[in-house]
């Protein structure tokens, strides 16, 4: 699954810096903004606005997306609203195990991995 979109730099090897996805410390210092910074994948824009406190916005992006991220991603916003049943489906479209930690931890172990793959 695509991660983030990324262009090639002018060699058409490598993408350009300014093309990749941020690092975990200055997604999280997008926050101030008020849209996604550009360039993420719909997951991680997914993620980004849920963070903003807009589940439903973040719920609209990963609901039709049949990737394994997003269904990751979708089993954390049902996490967020209490609906474990509905989240143990998502993670096993993930095919991940069911995660029972604390939600800050999980929203990081997806950004964190989701900006690791796309750099």
């Amino acid at each position: 699954t695509c991660v983030a979109m990324m262009t090639s730099n002018a060699h058409g090897n490598e993408p350009a810096a300014s093309d990749r996805a941020p690092n975990l410390d200055v997604f999280n210092k997008s926050f101030n903004g008020s849209a996604p910074p550009s360039g993420l994948s719909p997951v991680l824009s997914a993620l980004w606005w849920v963070k903003k406190g807009d589940w439903d916005a973040a719920h609209r992006i990963v609901m039709d997306d049949g990737g394994r991220d997003a269904a990751w991603a979708h089993a954390y916003l049902h996490r967020v609203e209490g609906d474990l049943g509905n989240a143990a489906y998502w993670y096993r479209r993930a095919g991940r195990p069911t995660d029972a930690g604390a939600l800050d931890a999980e929203w990081n172990a997806i950004v964190g991995e989701l900006l690791r793959r796309a750099r």
